[in-house]
């Protein structure tokens, strides 16, 4: 390839020195004045006015002061060789105009949009952005809606095409999103290029291969030549000046998500006579939607294999910041994977997402349900320009995850169908164009690879009705039912569900929330709430630990605060794990949930399974037990007795062996019994625990003949080659809560030949919800049931640079333990 010169090189204008201002709206007409009349702050490009204002100390993230009120003048130098650019904007928050050389090239005013615009450079240049008070926009008269909901803090925000990120009191910090949270970069306006890319990759059912490239190639007379996974061909030239070819290679591995296969993935590049290109990743996979034998529900097939569906919805990776790069995205989404999760939803209440995110979810094997970003509002769909903006939106943000694999589903928007008929609206009147006509028009045309869902929920006699399509269950949750309830509702797909007010590890909260619950407002402060309601999220918790174990909340917060946060760990992580295996088993028409959410936006009690500071809760380890590939879970179906499921999600047949002992006092064997089983790739079975022990025993006591003979059933799946643990269940009849004694566990903590350190534990007596503290490594599992006898093996994952790294040293605590294990080296002994 010929060497570049300044002029053939693009300018990313993330390395050049910017600074911003803030200035009182309106305040000033012309960018002539900029670096004179007021106070100059340090900037960066990518990056947000909150996020620079925190770095000079001048906003607290934990008492955000409003910003929508305020101009933000944004200024940045930069030298090129004079000549014709492309001036390239990947995202700018919100109402915006930007400058160049003092003269306007560009006014947007939709923080999704992306915009390309032809300039002239000399020398030396300078950039200017004028993000312009947000609030006189809000306040502006709109058509009439038809129904004003409460989730955000101004009826405005259907009008303006902007984040709801920061206006959901009770939901998030009231972070407000300003400033060029998206690249900028400066591309010479002759240089060869390719655009308007549209990528397919097909699976066809008889696994056969596809790849349709079309695009256009800029300022270069070579024909095109596209290359992927082993196969080449040269691309053929349009009446309408693009190229397109379709490649059909011959070896391919499909793309599955990680829970079910291999997220094989094959690089695309396209030559034109010296220039190479490339376009990124592809995998080759077939996605459908699967609504059942009567038509109703609602499931994936990834290559004609159903998939049980199971994961979050997304918030966002940096409040402050909206950073979208892959450094911030990865540790995020790794322990997504590590949880077994395979699908993450970005909700409409939230923000797009870049290209890195879906790259990353290509790679780790997640699926990404993407809303568009509506919710709850009557949007102004007679609104010519209103739709022309929606529209170029949906194609600049379909072209960012061109190709990429893990795009599962498009939807419509949030909950505004549910917001309309909670308003006790007709269906005439909530069921409109922009999901229904609108929105799919484009998504059709730009990924038929994809299905499109009009909105999360949908389906059944009203929208939110949790038998049919897709719900947001919280049966089990807000609406405080009992667990049966997750059978009664007859889920067939919950695109949100399960809220809690999940409580963080003890050392999170050490660090950076260092109150304790009932004696500090700034505790209740970081607990969620709906927007004018009188309850909150601890409530539901509260309500559960109360009528599963018979505690009373609040006795318990005031006078005993840390027992009280270990039970609150303990209760959300259950009810969790014995939900999924609910809507797990095979017996289920449920095909998927996804948990609401994946992380918190500050720290403390929030929604999030992973804390602000990005480290797991107990909830978190929780649904990596629920989520596991491979699963056994376990069901009191009262007089049929406990009815046992194992579950083989991967790819290979697997042969096991399935055990079954009542333990009486958590230690004595009452009965027991055991099978070997081989599991199917992509199966499930479920037996009774008669099936293992050989005869009736009243498991779950129900018939009550006598007195209780039991307090625990463990049921624990093996692998039956090397007698490996590879998950356990657990089923209590004397009560929830385990009688408490002072059998402590045998450890045995050591360094393997790898250099990482493994924890073996082995119970005396059963552990209920077995604590790990290890300052600097964090467990693979914790906050666990452990069985006596088994060998529990727990590899501990180093969180400090090698070179501070210590030897591990912590404590080991369980709900009914009364006293506390120190964890040392055992060489070391």
């Amino acid at each position: 390839m010929p060497e570049q010169t300044e002029r053939t090189r693009m300018i990313d204008l993330s390395g050049i020195s910017w600074t911003l201002s803030v200035t009182e709206a309106g305040a000033f007409t012309s960018p002539l004045v900029t670096g004179h009349q007021w106070d100059i702050v340090p900037a960066k490009v990518p990056g947000t006015v909150a996020a620079a204002l925190a770095e000079v100390g001048r906003y607290d993230p934990d008492n955000p002061a409003p910003l929508h009120d305020k101009d933000v003048w944004y200024e940045g130098w930069f030298d090129a060789e004079p000549g014709d650019y492309r001036l390239c904007f990947d995202g700018l928050a919100t109402i915006a105009e930007v400058y160049l050389n003092d003269t306007l090239v560009l006014d947007s005013r939709n923080m999704f949009r992306r915009h390309e615009v032809p300039v002239t450079l000399d020398t030396r240049n300078v950039l200017k952005l004028c993000f312009r008070a947000l609030t006189p926009h809000l306040e502006a008269k709109g058509p009439r809606a038809r129904w004003k909901p409460q989730l955000a803090t101004s009826q405005g925000l259907r009008l303006i095409r902007t984040t709801l990120l920061g206006h959901m009191p009770g939901w998030c910090p009231e972070i407000h999103a300003v400033g060029p949270y998206r690249p900028i970069r400066i591309e010479p306006a002759d240089r060869p290029r390719i655009s308007n890319q549209h990528v397919l990759a097909d699976l066809a059912p008889d696994g056969s291969a596809a790849l349709t490239v079309a695009l256009r190639l800029e300022n270069s007379d070579a024909v095109p030549v596209l290359s992927c996974a082993g196969s080449t061909a040269e691309m053929d030239l349009q009446e309408d000046g693009s190229y397109v070819a379709t490649l059909r290679p011959e070896t391919i591995t499909p793309w599955m998500p990680h829970t079910h296969g291999t997220p094989a993935l094959y690089d695309i590049t396209v030559h034109a006579a010296d220039q190479t290109f490339t376009l990124g990743k592809t995998g080759f996979r077939r996605v459908e939607a699967d609504h059942g034998a009567d038509g109703k529900g609602f499931g994936l097939k990834i290559n004609g294999v159903p998939v049980f569906c199971r994961g979050a919805v997304w918030t966002s990776a940096d409040l402050l910041s909206l950073a979208g790069d892959e450094e911030t995205y990865r540790p995020l989404l790794e322990q997504a994977r590590d949880a077994g999760m395979n699908m993450l939803r970005i909700g409409g209440t939230m923000l797009y997402e870049t290209r890195a995110f879906f790259e990353l979810c290509d790679e780790l094997g997640l699926l990404v349900w993407q809303d568009f970003q509506f919710a709850n509002y009557d949007y102004p769909v007679k609104d010519d320009a209103f739709v022309e903006e929606v529209q170029a939106e949906v194609r600049d943000q379909l072209a960012v995850s061109m190709g990429c694999p893990s795009l599962a589903v498009l939807c419509g928007g949030s909950e505004i169908y549910q917001q309309g008929a909670m308003m006790g609206l007709p269906e005439s009147r909530w069921k409109g164009p922009l999901c229904e006509d609108i929105l799919p028009s484009f998504t059709i045309g730009l990924r038929p690879d994809v299905p499109y869902v009009p909105n999360s929920p949908c389906g059944g006699t009203l929208p939110f009705s949790p038998n049919e399509g897709v719900a947001h269950y919280y049966g089990v949750g807000a609406y405080l039912r009992p667990l049966e309830d997750a059978r009664r509702a007859e889920v067939r797909f919950a695109g949100e569900c399960l809220a809690f007010s999940n409580i963080p590890s003890p050392e999170s909260l050490a660090d950076g929330l260092p109150v304790k619950p009932g004696h500090d407002p700034r505790w209740k402060a970081r607990v969620p709430r709906d927007r004018g309601a009188g309850w909150d999220f601890e409530d539901v918790r509260d309500n559960y630990l109360k009528t599963l174990y018979g505690v009373d909340p609040a006795e318990l917060r005031y006078g005993d605060p840390d027992r009280y946060l270990d039970f609150g760990r303990l209760v959300t992580g259950e009810v969790m794990e014995r939900t999924f295996a609910e809507w797990r088993r095979p017996g289920s028409p449920c095909q998927g949930a996804l948990v609401w959410t994946f992380q918190d936006l500050a720290l403390g009690a929030g929604w999030g399974v992973v804390d602000a500071a990005g480290q797991p809760k107990p909830a978190y380890f929780a649904l990596k037990r629920a989520f596991r590939p491979l699963q056994v879970s376990v069901t009191d179906e009262g007089t049929n007795g406990l009815a046992v499921h194992a579950i083989n999600d991967g790819p290979e047949k697997v042969g096991v062996t399935l055990s079954l002992s009542c333990l009486r006092d958590g230690q004595l064997p009452v009965v027991s019994g055991r099978t070997d089983l081989t599991l199917a790739p992509q199966s499930a079975q479920t037996l009774n625990a008669v099936d293992l022990i050989g005869a009736f025993f009243d498991v779950t006591y129900a018939y009550r003949f006598g007195p209780l003979s039991h307090d625990v059933t463990v049921v624990q799946l093996t692998d039956t080659a090397s007698g490996e643990l590879l998950a356990d269940a657990f089923h209590r009849t004397g009560g929830e809560l385990a009688p408490p004694h002072f059998d402590l566990p045998d450890c045995e903590l050591r360094r393997e030949p790898d250099g990482s350190w493994q924890l073996d534990l082995t119970a005396r007596r059963f552990l209920q919800s077995v604590s790990l503290s290890v300052p600097g490594y964090l467990p693979e599992d914790n906050w666990f049931h452990l069985a006596p006898g088994a060998i529990k093996r727990i590899r501990l994952k180093c969180c400090v640079p090698s070179e501070e790294a210590l030897s591990p040293t912590g404590t080991l605590r369980a709900i009914n333990l009364g006293r506390q294990l120190a964890l040392k080296p055992t060489d070391t002994e």
